[in-house]
């Protein structure tokens, strides 16, 4: 099985490399194709036409973090010209309870599923003092609609029946194959309603396709208040965009932490999985950070290429060291409290010990 591997940048070289030998370990015969993105890509965007080549002739790769500049007028990201170019629509970020993680729940098993091809991350930015900006901002003035500032930066946010109904079907088919009872639909519809309201319509349609599977829907506050409450109730949460970023991280934060939190990017010819965390550039050669989601992210691919039950040893093993608490990297509670924080590369040996186990 060739994989395209995109060792990325910041704590990605190492947290790829760790993942890389848990995956070796299993057996299963993989074999690397190794790409670069990013500044060390050597390409003036960053993301060379011989990387989407390696993915689209592979079908799937493993991707490391990439830095993300903060910057008003800074690059673009890389991630999401990727997602674009490979059309992948569909974000899955699995969130569950795992013994031995210090949380006021146990039973957290939430899905949040986001479309990442629209919304205010669709990357529609017009900058403030722009002759474009100041143009769109008279139109939006003249037609009555409402006011904005002269000045002012603007970002739009696209919301299609198209992109919705696609990842419609693809929550309601994921919970459907999964044994999911429950799908909710996440939005703001009572105060956009011409964007989140078209999302709403769209999936509420879609779901009467689905009669096994639960439905209904909630407002992104109410979402966040009953996760941080009653976490267990939830399925599978099908969202837009930006509210899909921040209720995985939420999710994630509730059984552990953004270093447990594995993620996938579906589209139709191709899959990409990577960590829902960053680079963190600021460890980047220290070997101290997480590979767990990195690891648990392979874990994903190996079920995703047919070798499902090499991926679940994958999971069982991560599940026994964090449930023995012994070899865990700083961001998690060991035991006992004295033991010394773990490195990335002692992490890995630990869940490659325990599936030997």
């Amino acid at each position: 099985m060739r994989v395209t591997l995109i060792p990325g940048d910041g704590t990605g070289p190492e947290l790829v490399a760790a993942a890389c030998a848990v995956l070796e370990a299993t057996g299963v015969a993989l074999e690397w194709e190794v790409r670069r993105v990013g500044p060390a890509s050597g390409s003036d965007s960053g993301l060379p036409d011989e990387v989407l080549a390696s993915v689209r002739a592979n079908g799937v790769a493993l991707k490391g973090p990439v830095t993300t500049t903060k910057q008003r007028r800074g690059p673009k990201s890389v991630n999401v010209a990727l997602r674009k170019a490979l059309d992948l629509f569909a974000q899955v970020r699995p969130s569950r309870s795992r013994p031995g993680i210090r949380s006021p729940f146990s039973d957290v098993d939430v899905v949040v599923i986001r479309d990442t091809t629209e919304d205010l991350y669709g990357g529609v930015e017009f900058d403030a003092g722009d002759e474009d900006t100041a143009s769109l901002i008279e139109l939006v003035n003249r037609s009555g609609r409402g006011h904005v500032a002269p000045g002012s930066a603007l970002g739009v946010k696209p919301v299609s029946e198209v992109a919705s109904r696609r990842v419609a079907h693809f929550a309601m088919q994921y919970a459907r194959t999964q044994g999911i009872a429950r799908v909710t639909a996440v939005h703001k519809a009572s105060a956009m309603r011409a964007t989140d309201g078209l999302f709403l319509e769209v999936v509420r349609e879609v779901a009467l396709d689905y009669p096994d599977v639960g439905f209904d829907d909630m407002l992104v506050d109410s979402t966040c208040a009953a996760l941080v409450r009653r976490p267990e109730e939830f399925g599978v949460l099908v969202t837009l965009n930006l509210y899909g970023d921040i209720l995985s991280d939420l999710a994630a934060a509730l059984v552990g932490g953004v270093g447990l939190a594995p993620g996938a990017n579906y589209g139709p010819t191709a899959a990409i999985f990577e960590a829902a965390h960053g680079s963190a550039p600021k460890y980047a050669g220290l070997h101290k950070a997480n590979p767990m989601a990195m690891i648990l992210s392979g874990a994903l691919l190996l079920r995703h290429v047919g070798a499902t039950d090499a991926g679940e040893r994958v999971d069982a093993a991560v599940d026994a060291v964090i449930a023995e608490g012994r070899v865990l990297t700083y961001d998690l509670e060991r035991t006992p409290p004295a033991t010394p924080p773990a490195t990335t590369e002692e992490v890995a040996d630990a869940v490659i010990a325990a599936m030997a186990r």
